[in-house]
């Protein structure tokens, strides 16, 4: 870990003294009403919610270090935080710190169906390994659907005595391939969900799309979507070249399983980078499933909220500043033409 990380290798505890939940030693913590935690997106920085009076404040972590003259511990809980915040929307005192920076394992929970998925895809990796053939299914469905196939249970078998031979198990203790394949499965079940995700992100590019027909005839609303399209496509293959990476190291399916742990660390990296990436998509996924493609009095809105979640991400930052800029003066503009008074 570079000396950069929030959790230093100087502070960090051994693996039995670290804390598995939000605890904190200095009083302020149980004072404060509704006290919690949580990332601040448009600030870039994790701040500590807390209500007083009527009156609700945003503090960031090193105010609160400084202000409350916070000792070791407690700094490093916020430390802490600051980690587990990136996986998690919010943390209050007495939760469980997500696994994420404990163990490395995931917070959240998998559906069956991915682990089905996961499962068959490295189960068609090995029939290839083994037939030589390089035509790879993917689509999830036929992979679902392959699960419950005689013949391709029957090439499986086979494919898992050979695997257990050249792994040096042996292809008598070919059940010992379980132990590998399971392993495997489970690390590469959440990559799969992440796809999942990810498909929530392109259906809102799809949206976009349609919406750029239906409002061909409007100049200013066109121009609007054609630059939300030209950022949302650099988005979509950002997240496109992430998933092709994982698939690449995990394509050579005997290597990987001949040097798992090393496999493991790699998907969780990944998994983690994908899973914060989308994490700060959610609420845009959730309002644009309730988008119908078609005219609306609230599509400048709309469109105005993607717009602004999209161009300090993936726009060049030369331009994002001009841009800024030009609303800045913009809106400069309207306030001095709305305080003219008119002599007559």
């Amino acid at each position: 870990m570079s000396e950069s990380s929030p959790v230093s290798a100087k502070s960090k505890p051994s693996e039995e003294e670290m804390p598995t939940h939000v605890v904190f030693e200095h009083p302020i913590f149980a004072k404060f009403e509704g006290c919690h935690f949580v990332y601040n997106h448009q600030a870039n920085e994790p701040v500590m919610c807390v209500t007083v009076g009527n009156n609700k404040a945003a503090l960031p972590f090193p105010g609160v270090k400084r202000e409350f003259a916070l000792k070791d511990n407690d700094c490093h809980m916020l430390d802490l935080l600051s980690e587990g915040l990136k996986y998690v929307s919010g943390l209050a005192v007495g939760d469980p710190l997500p696994k994420e920076i404990i163990t490395g394992e995931a917070t959240w929970e998998l559906t069956q169906r991915h682990v089905v998925v996961a499962h068959q895809r490295i189960s068609m990796q090995l029939v290839n390994w083994l037939t030589g053939v390089d035509d790879l299914i993917t689509d999830p469905d036929a992979l679902v659907q392959l699960a419950d196939d005689p013949a391709t249970k029957k090439k499986v078998n086979e494919a898992f005595g050979e695997a257990a031979e050249r792994l040096g198990i042996g292809r008598e203790n070919k059940q010992e391939m379980l132990k590998y394949v399971e392993k495997l499965t489970h690390e590469l079940a959440y990559i799969e969900a992440l796809r999942d995700k990810f498909g929530d992100v392109q259906n809102i590019q799809k949206k976009v799309d349609g919406l750029r027909k239906v409002y061909s005839r409007e100049r200013s609303v066109c121009d609007m979507i054609d630059q939300i399209r030209k950022l949302f496509q650099i988005a979509v293959n950002d997240f496109k070249r992430r998933f092709l990476e994982v698939d690449a190291q995990t394509g050579e399916i005997l290597s990987v399983l001949k040097n798992l742990e090393n496999q493991v660390r790699f998907i969780r990296g990944m998994r983690d980078d994908l899973h914060i990436r989308l994490m700060a998509w959610e609420d845009l996924i959730g309002e644009w499933k309730k988008v119908e493609v078609c005219v609306s009095y609230q599509i400048s809105n709309i469109l105005g909220r993607v717009y602004q979640f999209l161009a300090p991400r993936f726009m060049k930052v030369d331009d994002w500043v001009l841009m800024n800029k030009l609303r800045e003066q913009k809106e400069e503009t309207k306030k001095k033409a709305a305080g003219k008074v008119l002599v007559w």
